[in-house]
């Protein structure tokens, strides 16, 4: 148990503080940095499963086309959600990247509601209604709907229930995924580097080190992850989701400087408000025996089906 809440730990941790990292690549554009990241991304997997020597899984990918069409369905998804972090994290928005993990969690309930018919108890309806009060609040604030953060909740929820399909492990998962995404991600590289717009070749050996090492970002909190899940319990793993967004936050507000109105203040606590109303209800009735309802849980790059 202690190692795997270490795991556990060690991965959101990464994931919260993974916004000190994009702007070491900032001289990239946005979209340049997520194609490298897909790029290298797939390297570091293939990698891992070739140690592993971890292959039979793909067959039995390749004779399903239901399969394929969902993996490349959560391609797409995860794809929008990575680059919308980036660019809000490169473009000074990283309270909204952490709003939308925040209420993540509150959105993959809604659609358990409306795609599975569940059923939710009292105080996670609250939760839910909470959630969507904070988001007006924080529209106020901005002048209008905070769509990063929205487009991030949003994108990880549908990730997560696409995933509840695909009978696959997360590091079988990303190796799909970016495999998909693989040659869109090279053709566009090499075409900024063919017309002198590309960084990777033009700029330092560092700043080309850091684009390499985008891979490295993504995989090893996912193999973190990928332990603590097998060795600590679902509703564990769903409290210690919350510590990314939470670092995420923090670093947006100390050390980016970001502006915390009054209004945003008051946003956010009321989001915090609904969290604690949520993993309140989801300890309680754990203890209980009875699973909570909760959504996919994960971090920024994962999301892992409730089984």
């Amino acid at each position: 148990m202690n190692k795997g809440v270490a795991y556990g730990a060690g991965a959101y941790l990464l994931w919260g503080f993974m916004p000190l990292y994009w702007p070491l690549v900032a001289p990239s554009g946005s979209v340049e940095i997520l194609a490298h990241r897909m790029i290298w991304s797939l390297a570091v997997v293939l990698g891992l499963l070739l140690a592993m020597r971890h292959w039979r899984w793909v067959l039995a990918v390749l004779r399903s086309p239901r399969q394929i069409l969902l993996l490349t369905c959560a391609a797409l998804l995860i794809t929008l959600n990575w680059g919308t972090f980036i660019y809000a994290v490169n473009t000074g928005h990283t309270l909204q990247a952490a709003l939308g993990y925040f209420i993540n969690p509150l959105v993959s309930v809604a659609l358990g509601v409306i795609v599975f018919s569940e059923r939710l108890r009292a105080a996670q309806w609250a939760a839910v209604a909470l959630g969507a009060v904070s988001v007006a609040v924080l529209s106020l604030s901005y002048g209008s709907l905070p769509w990063m953060a929205l487009t991030m909740a949003f994108t990880f929820a549908f990730y997560g229930l696409t995933k509840k399909f695909v009978r696959l492990d997360g590091v079988e998962s990303l190796t799909v995924e970016t495999g998909i995404l693989f040659l869109p991600a090279l053709g566009f590289v090499v075409f900024l580097e063919a017309t002198g717009a590309g960084t990777f070749l033009s700029g330092s050996s560092a700043h080309a080190a850091l684009l390499i090492g985008a891979g490295l970002v993504t995989a090893v909190p996912l193999v973190l992850f990928g332990a603590a899940a097998h060795r600590i319990p679902l509703s564990l793993v769903g409290l210690l989701q919350f510590i990314a967004p939470v670092l995420q936050f923090l670093v947006a507000w100390l050390v980016f400087r970001e502006e915390m109105s009054s209004f945003r203040w008051i946003g956010f606590a009321v989001v915090w408000t609904a969290l604690v109303v949520f993993a309140v209800d989801m300890i309680r009735h754990s203890r209980r025996g009875r699973p909570a309802a909760a959504p996919p849980v994960g971090g920024p790059d994962l999301a892992v089906e409730h089984r």
